[in-house]
């Protein structure tokens, strides 16, 4: 399937990590989302109908993120894809990405997080 949705550079401050500090405090995470679903009647119809609400797939996508404190990215991630595949049978696949830019690492570094894939079972 080549039809896609996505949705990129979600900002969500939540509460996720190993460290006491970042679950007290919490930080800001970005969240992008690659979305694979057949997009043809949408395209022929023009209509909201037959197509995935980028607004509804952020909601659940915060929301989701949000609703517990998660040690790690692989887990609120996974998290997300569930909600996503469970909320919005039309998206076969969705791939997740987390970015957590103020991890506590001791080194100087552009971006770090996780990628997740999950498609609907056939």
């Amino acid at each position: 399937m080549t039809d896609r949705i996505f949705l990129k550079g979600l900002l969500v401050h939540a509460h996720h990590g190993l460290l006491s500090h970042e679950s007290e405090v919490g930080q800001r995470f970005v969240i992008d989302l690659d979305m694979a679903l057949d997009l043809s009647a949408a395209a022929a119809s023009d209509h909201l109908a037959d197509t995935v609400s980028y607004a509804d797939v952020a909601a659940v996508t915060v929301r989701t993120f949000k609703a517990r404190n998660f040690k790690l990215l692989e887990a609120a991630a996974g998290a997300v894809a569930d909600a996503i595949l469970s909320a919005f049978p039309p998206i076969a696949a969705v791939t997740v990405t987390v970015h957590k830019p103020h991890a506590p690492i001791a080194a100087i570094f552009d971006d770090v997080g996780v990628v997740m894939t999950r498609r609907r079972p056939s």
